[in-house]
C-alpha cells in the first residue's frame, strides 16, 4: 500500500487500517478523517470533500461530498447577515467573511462513509477509529496549521470559546509546529459517528445541535438543509494524456474541468514547452474568470466548456481555498484520491463537539456573485480535483493537491511531466511551477518559481512575472501514490508543503 498523507497522524491512521487488512480506500479515508480531525484551521470534519476511486475492474467514480448552499425555510431578509469581515495578511492579503452566516452545509464525512461502504474492505467504525484515537491520545500540530494560525489565531479564531481552545496552548498563545494537542470532545463525537454513521452529523443529534447553533446566531443552516443533503455519485471527465487514461473531477466542480482542458491542450502539444504552459494557463484561467467565477449553473457551463474545447481546442473557448489531499494505491490496483476543504474556517464551533465549522459561504474565491447569492441546495464552486489514472501496462496513479486556484495548475504541470515527459514521481512533483493569475484590472501576471527557462518564456510572452524563489508553498502541495508496471508501490509528497508518505 502506498499512501501520501498530510502528516504523521494521518499517515499513521492509513497504515493502521492497512495492518488490519484494509485496502487503498480504507487507508485513504482513515487518513482523510484523521487529517480533518487533527489540523485545526486547515481542514475540519464540517467541510466538503470529493472522493475519487478507480477500482481494479470497472470505471472510475467521483463521490461528491462538497458543501451546499443552506437557507431552506429561512426568511429572505436573513440572507446577508450573521457574518463579520476578517482582514488577514495570509496569502499576501485575504479579506473573508467569518461567523455563523459563513457556514455551508457540510458533506465531507458523508462522502467518506459512502466510499468505504461501496469500495472499502473494513467496517466503517474501524476506519474512523484511528482519528478518534489521535484526538484522544494527542497529535502534533503540523507546520501548515501553525503557519496559518500565526496569521489568523486572533482575528478569526479568537471570538469563540470553543475555537480558542482548539487553536491555542493552555497559556493562550496559538499553537506552534510540533506542539502536542488533544481534542477529547471530538474523540467522543468520532466514536459515535463510527457506531451510528455519518448521518449523525446531518439528521442525528449532532445535526440538530448544528442547526440550533445556527438559528441562535444568524446562520443559515437548518434541519431541512441537513436532511436534504445527499452525496452525489458522478462520472469523472476522462482524458488521454500520453499513454495514461486520466479521470478528473467533473462539473459542477470548477477545478476538474479546468484541469481536463489544460491536460487536453498539453496532449495536443505533446512535447510541450514553458511557452505552451503559459499560453494554455492564460487562456483557460481567463475564461474561468469571466464565466465560471460568476456562473449560476456550473454544471451546464462546465460541460459547455469541455465540449467546445474538445471540438475546437483553445480557439473554441467561449468568451464572456485551505485544503488538504490524500492519495492511496494498493497492490491490487485500487486507487483512491481524496481532497477536502473547510475554506479559511468560520471561527466558530458547535459547543461541546470539538468541531470547527467551515466558512465556505465567506470564502471570496468561491462566491464571486456575492454573499449568500446562491439558491439553497446549490452545490458551491470548488477548485478541488482529486485525480486517478491508469495505463495499459498496469500502472496506476492517485494524485491531488491543496492550494485554491493553484490546484489545477499544479496538477497540470505534474501530470504533464509524468504522462508526457516521462519524469519519475519525485522529479515531476519537485519541478518548478508557474501560475497565471489576473490582477484587479484583469491583466495577467505570471507567478513562478525560480527558473531561467521560465523567466525567458515570461519575457517572450510579454507578460509581467513575479518570482517566488524555489519551492514555494503558494504553488500547492501535490501528493501522489503510484503502482508501477512491475508491481512496485511508491508514494511521493511535495517538498513545498508538509507531507508524510509511506509504503506498508
Amino acid at each position: 500500500m502506498a499512501v501520501a498523507a498530510t502528516g504523521p497522524a494521518s499517515l499513521g491512521a492509513g497504515h493502521a487500517v492497512v495492518a488490519e487488512g484494509g485496502n487503498a480506500v480504507d487507508a485513504a479515508i482513515a487518513a482523510a478523517l484523521t487529517s480533518m480531525s487533527t489540523e485545526p484551521g486547515i481542514v475540519s470534519l464540517a467541510g466538503g470533500a470529493f472522493v475519487t476511486v478507480w477500482p481494479p475492474s470497472g470505471p472510475p467514480v467521483v463521490l461528491d461530498g462538497n458543501v451546499g448552499m443552506p437557507g431552506r425555510g429561512v426568511p429572505r431578509e436573513a440572507f446577508g447577515a450573521g457574518v463579520r469581515e476578517v482582514v488577514t495578511d495570509y496569502g499576501g492579503g485575504v479579506t473573508m467573511h467569518a461567523g455563523h452566516g459563513s457556514v455551508a452545509v457540510p458533506g465531507a464525512v458523508s462522502a467518506c462513509e459512502a466510499a468505504v461502504t461501496r469500495f472499502g474492505s473494513r467496517p466503517w467504525e474501524a476506519v474512523v477509529a484511528p482519528a478518534a484515537a489521535a484526538c484522544r491520545e494527542g497529535y502534533p500540530i503540523g507546520g501548515a496549521a501553525a503557519r496559518y494560525l500565526g496569521f489568523v489565531a486572533d482575528g478569526l479564531f479568537g471570538h469563540d470559546d470553543g475555537a480558542r481552545r482548539l487553536t491555542r496552548r493552555e497559556d493562550g498563545s496559538h499553537f506552534l509546529a510540533g506542539d502536542l494537542a488533544r481534542n477529547p470532545q471530538l474523540a467522543e463525537v468520532l466514536d459515535a459517528v463510527g457506531r451510528e454513521g455519518a448521518a449523525l452529523l446531518l439528521t442525528g443529534d449532532l445535526g440538530r445541535a448544528l442547526a440550533a447553533e445556527m438559528a441562535a446566531h444568524g446562520g443559515l443552516v437548518t434541519e431541512a438543509d441537513l436532511t436534504a443533503y445527499e452525496v452525489v455519485e458522478r462520472s469523472p471527465v476522462r482524458r488521454t494524456v500520453g499513454d495514461w487514461d486520466v479521470a478528473v473531477n467533473p462539473p459542477p466542480s470548477v477545478g476538474g474541468p479546468m484541469l481536463a482542458v489544460m491536460l487536453g491542450e498539453l496532449q495536443r502539444a505533446h512535447d510541450y514547452s514553458w511557452d505552451d504552459v503559459l499560453r494554455i494557463q492564460r487562456a483557460v484561467l481567463a475564461y474561468r474568470l469571466t464565466v465560471h467565477d460568476v456562473s449560476r449553473d456550473l454544471d451546464a457551463d462546465g460541460h459547455a466548456l469541455l465540449a467546445a474545447v474538445e471540438r475546437h481546442g483553445l480557439a473554441g473557448l467561449p468568451t464572456s481555498a485551505s485544503t488538504a489531499h490524500i492519495s492511496a494505491v494498493d497492490s491490487d490496483g485500487l486507487a483512491c484520491a481524496v481532497t477536502m476543504s473547510s475554506g479559511y474556517g468560520s471561527g466558530v464551533t458547535v459547543p461541546g463537539t470539538g468541531i470547527l465549522l467551515n466558512n465556505a459561504l465567506g470564502e471570496p474565491e468561491l462566491n464571486r456573485l456575492g454573499l449568500h447569492a446562491l439558491a439553497p441546495g446549490t452545490r458551491l464552486a470548488s477548485n478541488m480535483a482529486p485525480t486517478v489514472a491508469r495505463a495499459a501496462d498496469g500502472r496506476v496513479l492517485a494524485v491531488g493537491s491543496p492550494g485554491a486556484d493553484r490546484i489545477t495548475t499544479a496538477l497540470m504541470q505534474v501530470l504533464g511531466q509524468l504522462c508526457l515527459h516521462g519524469a519519475d514521481l519525485d522529479t515531476a512533483i519537485a519541478a518548478p511551477r508557474v501560475h497565471v493569475r489576473f490582477d484587479g484590472d484583469g491583466e495577467p501576471v505570471v507567478e513562478h518559481e525560480a527558473s531561467p527557462e521560465i523567466e525567458e518564456a515570461v519575457r517572450a510572452a510579454g507578460l509581467r512575472g513575479l518570482d517566488h524563489g524555489e519551492l514555494s508553498m503558494y504553488f500547492g502541495g501535490v501528493g501522489a501514490a503510484h503502482l508501477g508496471a512491475d508491481g512496485e508501490l511508491r508514494a511521493a509528497g511535495d517538498p513545498r508543503r508538509e507531507a508524510a508518505v509511506g509504503v506498508a
